[in-house]
């Protein structure tokens, strides 16, 4: 066996672990983005305005649950 075999075979994989809440950002930003679209389809700006709002909607939520909690 050549070194470069030896080093193919020893290579370690990576297992992310405790990763499952991607998904659930994504189906928010999906419906999120429905939702904005659905109120901002008319024309090419409208329609960027939507995405930025669908991307950006969970740092509001967020921002806002923390003011109404007082932290």
């Amino acid at each position: 066996m050549t070194e470069q075999t030896k080093s193919h075979y020893s290579k370690k994989k990576t297992v992310a672990r405790n990763s499952g809440m991607g998904g659930l950002w994504f189906l928010g930003f999906i419906g999120s983005l429905v939702y904005y679209l659905h109120y901002h389809s008319g024309t090419f700006w409208l329609v960027l305005v939507a995405i930025f709002k669908s991307t950006f909607w969970l740092a509001y939520v967020v921002y806002y649950l923390l003011r109404f909690m007082r932290v």
